[in-house]
């Protein structure tokens, strides 16, 4: 099979075009990754999965065939090292890469326990939020305005795994639908973590890394939730997120 080594190759131009579109408008994106593509694998029948449909696979040069791109019987790309790296957008390219085709997103009801995000900008932190969600029983995840693009190499990177398990939406507005709905944040009118009624279809957002949810109008069926810290001014929102999450699950244990 010959290798692409030309940016010019009207192949590799192609795939450019076709990954640089992002946000509501991303119809394709990559899997970067042996690791991630069999992640991918495995949750190929879930609905959240069949959303990524397998279009091309890409393999580096002089590396040895991965035993899915006979299995999925695609399309085979060879990239030289300086094309994959530029398509992987990171310093060391990766052996393998799985172009995906990116469907509609869901639609109908919320299940009983959703995790949204509102503004949260970095792809690496996104991820990380959704693998939160995914591992402590959350079953959606509502994408605000301003937030990162979920489908992004590196947000699925981040993510590992966790975006082919979780149903993903975006919304223009917060949502409750019949369930109790909190905004992780402190201040006075903040309920502690401790003391929330976490029982029953819950809606659970986290706001963004810099301000949280300042400048938002939090509608009145919202309530702030506060999780006690000691010594530092905030924390990080992933790691807000995990241990809300985590608080949900070990009283839905009980």
């Amino acid at each position: 099979m010959p290798t692409l080594t030309s940016k010019a190759n009207p192949r590799f131009k192609d795939l450019l075009v076709r990954l640089r579109p992002g946000g509501a408008r991303r119809q394709t994106s990559l899997l970067l990754g042996a690791k991630l593509i069999e992640a991918w694998a495995e949750a190929r029948h879930t609905v959240a999965g069949k959303r990524l449909r397998p279009s091309i696979w890409l393999r580096l040069e002089q590396a040895e065939p991965h035993p899915l791109e006979a299995i999925l019987g695609l399309e085979s790309l060879v990239l030289g090292e300086a094309l994959m790296r530029e398509l992987a957008d990171a310093g060391s390219p990766p052996d393998h890469a799985l172009l995906v085709e990116v469907g509609p997103e869901p639609a109908g009801a919320l299940p009983p326990r959703v995790l949204g995000a509102w503004g949260i900008q970095d792809p690496g932190n996104l991820g990380a939020i959704l693998r939160s969600a995914a591992a402590f029983g959350f079953q959606e995840v509502l994408l605000g305005p301003g937030c990162a693009d979920p489908f992004h190499p590196k947000s699925l990177r981040g993510a590992m795994g966790a975006a082919f398990l979780l149903p993903l939406r975006r919304v223009d507005a917060l949502r409750a639908e019949g369930g109790r709905c909190y905004a992780l944040d402190g201040g006075p009118d903040a309920v502690p973590l401790a003391q929330a009624e976490l029982s029953g279809p819950l809606r659970l957002w986290v706001g963004n890394e810099g301000h949280g949810w300042q400048g938002v109008a939090l509608p009145d069926f919202v309530q702030r939730l506060a999780i006690p810290i000691h010594g530092v001014e905030s924390l990080n929102a992933a790691v807000a997120a995990g241990i809300a999450c985590f608080e949900v699950a070990r009283r839905a244990s009980l």
